[in-house]
């Protein structure tokens, strides 16, 4: 387990957090409403688990519940997709709700559109699910490894869909040279040098949860918050909106990711601004966080509004998931999988290892601590799930 801290303190310009804002999440969240699917997700709060840990409160917010999909990533994926096709027909997003978003008009206006994206499963699932929707087509790409039941899931919404023999950043180059090669869309969340204007988008996306858990916290300001990397775009997106949203009583803001796949924690302790990337399998549990390319977009905020960056093992994120799924008596059970379960996990693992008691000093983690947590994903990999919380199967072990 390591961790890095960044310090802000007297920097002269960071990177702006408005488009992550308040102002313009309200716009995303009116978005995502208009659509029949559309449930506020629930937020749980743990108060036993709370009192067990010695610190004031424990919130997850979780999105297993998120249209259907057991997963956050259709956020992004649905907000993109708007704010492509509104800008073809040269309008706003807020002038395109579902209703006119799958309207015969707009399809004819449009004609048929190829969406090609690459996953390891929920943000595939999320991209096939609203080209699906919306009357189109959509393409997916999965890394070597991914769990034939996620494969499934996003064939059943009519996507042509297939799992490659690349790991996740190659499947990325090859669905971008397909986009150029066929005129397709490419629709992905992690953003490099000339592809900049959808990652941002689907960043934007992702606030609704981030406006969502701060309606349903109500007064309860929370202390620190926990939030998983893979290419960096969620994580990026929410510390932009809690950076913007509470300004000088921002909460301390902690990215955790898997040992295996760490870009984000090596970029910050490279500490020159640049980032870094992690190549190879990058075997890890989580897979929904093995990513080794950074987002561009998601790297200079993270750079300038997070405070600590973590690098952990496997058993970690398993440790979220049994919590979580077998709480104390009392508290809510939330079902949640290997990348949904990490940061969870980690609060708890630095609150309750003797050995990690430096961390929880560094992270000011005490009994006026309120946690807030999102578990991402639900047991989007069923078998995985059962192995790991039934089984106690975990590579790290």
């Amino acid at each position: 387990m390591e961790m890095v801290h960044i310090d802000h303190t007297g920097k002269k310009e960071l990177s702006s957090t408005e488009r992550f804002g308040e102002d313009n999440a309200k716009k995303v969240l009116a978005y995502h409403s208009s659509f029949p699917e559309y449930r506020e997700t629930p937020m749980a709060e743990l108060k036993n688990l709370a009192g067990y840990l010695g610190v004031e409160s424990f919130y997850v917010k979780d999105e297993s519940y998120r249209f259907g999909l057991n997963a956050f990533k259709v956020l992004g994926g649905s907000y993109s997709i708007g704010k492509y096709i509104a800008e073809r027909l040269g309008k706003d997003i807020s002038e395109l709700p579902f209703e006119k978003l799958v309207s015969p008009e707009v399809h004819e206006e449009l004609g048929d559109i190829t969406f090609v994206t690459a996953t390891d499963g929920n943000h595939g699932r999320g991209v096939a699910w609203t080209a699906n929707r919306i009357g189109q087509k959509s393409v997916v790409f999965m890394p070597k490894g991914s769990a034939q039941e996620r494969l499934h899931n996003i064939q059943a919404l009519g996507s042509d869909a297939s799992i490659t023999d690349m790991n996740y950043d190659d499947a990325v180059r090859h669905a971008n040279e397909c986009a150029g090669k066929y005129g397709w869309v490419m629709v992905q969340d992690t953003a490099w040098e000339g592809y900049e204007r959808i990652p941002g988008w689907i960043m934007e996306g992702y606030t609704t949860m981030a406006l969502e858990a701060v309606r349903q916290m109500k007064d309860k300001r929370p202390t620190h918050v926990f939030l998983q990397a893979g290419v960096g775009a969620m994580p990026g997106a929410l510390t932009g909106f809690f950076s913007d949203y509470f300004k000088d009583e921002k909460p301390i803001i902690t990215i955790v990711e898997p040992d295996k796949a760490d870009c984000i924690y090596r970029s910050a302790k490279a500490n020159d601004g640049r980032p870094r990337f992690v190549s190879g399998d990058m075997n890890t549990i989580m897979a929904g966080l093995a990513c080794g390319e950074p987002c561009t977009i998601a790297w200079d905020v993270l750079r300038d509004h997070a405070d600590y960056f973590v690098s952990m093992p496997d058993y970690v994120a398993a440790k979220g998931m049994r919590i979580l799924g077998n709480p104390l008596r009392g508290d809510d059970r939330i079902i949640s999988g290997e990348s949904g379960a990490s940061t969870t996990g980690f609060a708890a693992e630095v609150m309750m290892n003797p050995a990690l008691r430096d961390l929880r000093r560094e992270l000011r983690l005490n009994e006026s601590s309120r946690i807030l947590c999102f578990s991402t994903e639900g047991d989007t990999d069923c078998n995985n799930y059962r192995n790991i919380v039934w089984d106690g199967l975990c590579p790290s072990f």
